[in-house]
């Protein structure tokens, strides 16, 4: 079972449906096992398997990952989180909501993500945290900060919303012994319909990571049926995946090696179709080793040209407005001159795998118009 979607104005990705999901819900659903049940924990062990770590917890939503993280590392009031205002909001009001102060940093141009200079630079003696953003699916390499990080007790939280799949150094993201977070949201490279994932650092973290997202409780479901109490040994949320959503999961990993080939294909053809266009730049997300999650160009006159390919009926989108300008997190704003160039020139074209080579083409051609349409090709970079 798939969709139709393709290139529809307002949609820039839309979820990709192999067929078995919907069989694999209904199995759930009929054994009565909506919330978090064995279904859930063999997601886990699958997600654990295909990355080569030891262990993942699965929670709600990627939002709960990085909230979760932020707690099983005691960041909290008083304490700094490093992270690049390039991201989406959710990254921000993650650390808002453990009582931490977002330092925002600039970006590379060229790849949109915070570079280890840029990282360091912004640490003080209040840092708690640091949260690169592996934007696109692009892996980030902090080897050069490491030690001084984990000297300083500085813990490194990945997130890797864009990035299940992708390869960090020689090993897949999320095996490089970080707290590592994942998005299993309806458009990302792996879809549970809603959900997320946390790769602890050890069977410490872990076992943290576990109660905090079970309400501080730390018997587990099975056990807890066994005797008339339980244990509430801290705080705690109700953050776990339901078994509902951990088989949508495990349908899509079972086809997961198509969906990487697929996106890295349909990339390498918006590359092609790109290179002989005047005044746009593409976003390098190193296709040999990410999975791609966006194919993103930095144009002039980014809203006009935004509005024509809208009403041709190129769903068009702009990921993101940079989170220091937001109105909600204005008391932290910094100059970060190559984070509001980006902002005022980043361009989401049509990324899924719905998508043809076909639809590439057209969506570049579309694209072509608009920029001469506008005068906006006067700003490429090199």
């Amino acid at each position: 079972m798939t969709t139709t979607v393709r290139l529809d104005a307002g949609r820039n990705a839309s979820p990709y449906l192999y067929g078995e999901e919907a069989v694999a819900v209904a199995r759930v659903l009929e054994a009565g096992q909506y919330g978090h049940t064995d279904v859930t924990e063999e997601f886990e062990r699958r997600i654990a398997s295909f990355l080569g770590v030891r262990d993942a917890v699965a929670v709600m939503s990627g939002t709960a990952a990085l909230h979760t993280a932020l707690l099983a590392a005691e960041v909290g009031s008083g304490h700094e989180v490093v992270v690049p205002s390039m991201t989406f909001c959710a990254t921000v009001q993650a650390i808002l909501a453990v009582g931490a102060t977002p330092v925002f940093v600039d970006i590379d141009p060229a790849t949109l993500c915070a570079t280890d200079q840029l990282v360091m630079d912004a640490v003080t003696d209040r840092t708690r945290a640091v949260m690169p953003v592996l934007f696109g699916g692009r892996a980030i390499d902090l080897t050069p900060i490491r030690p001084e990080l984990a000297e300083r007790r500085i813990a490194v939280i990945e997130d890797a919303a864009h990035a299940f799949g992708s390869l960090g150094g020689a090993r897949r993201v999320g095996a490089s012994g970080d707290l590592t977070c994942f998005s299993f949201g309806p458009i990302k490279n792996l879809t549970c319909g809603q959900g997320g994932i946390l790769i602890p650092r050890d069977p410490h973290d872990a076992a943290t990571i576990r109660r905090i997202r079970m309400l501080g409780v730390v018997q587990s479901q099975a056990e807890r049926a066994k005797t008339t109490a339980y244990g509430v040994e801290g705080f705690g949320l109700r953050y776990q995946m339901s078994g509902i959503n951990a088989a949508i999961g495990l349908a899509q990993l079972d086809h997961f090696e198509k969906a990487e080939t697929t996106r890295r294909i349909l990339w390498r053809a918006y590359r092609r179709a790109l290179a002989g266009l005047d005044g746009v730049t593409l976003v390098d997300v190193d296709p040999d080793r990410s999975v791609p999650h966006l194919c993103q160009v930095l144009v002039s006159h980014r809203d006009e040209v935004h509005a024509r390919m809208t009403t041709r009926g190129i769903g068009v989108g702009v990921h993101y407005p940079p989170n220091h300008l937001q109105p909600a997190f204005a008391e932290w704003r910094r100059d970060l001159p190559a984070t509001e160039q980006a902002g005022r020139e980043i361009l989401s074209l049509p990324f899924h795998q719905h998508l043809t080579e076909n639809d590439i083409d057209r969506v570049v051609t579309v694209l072509g118009q608009a920029l001469k349409t506008g005068g906006a090709g006067s700003c490429a970079r090199s």
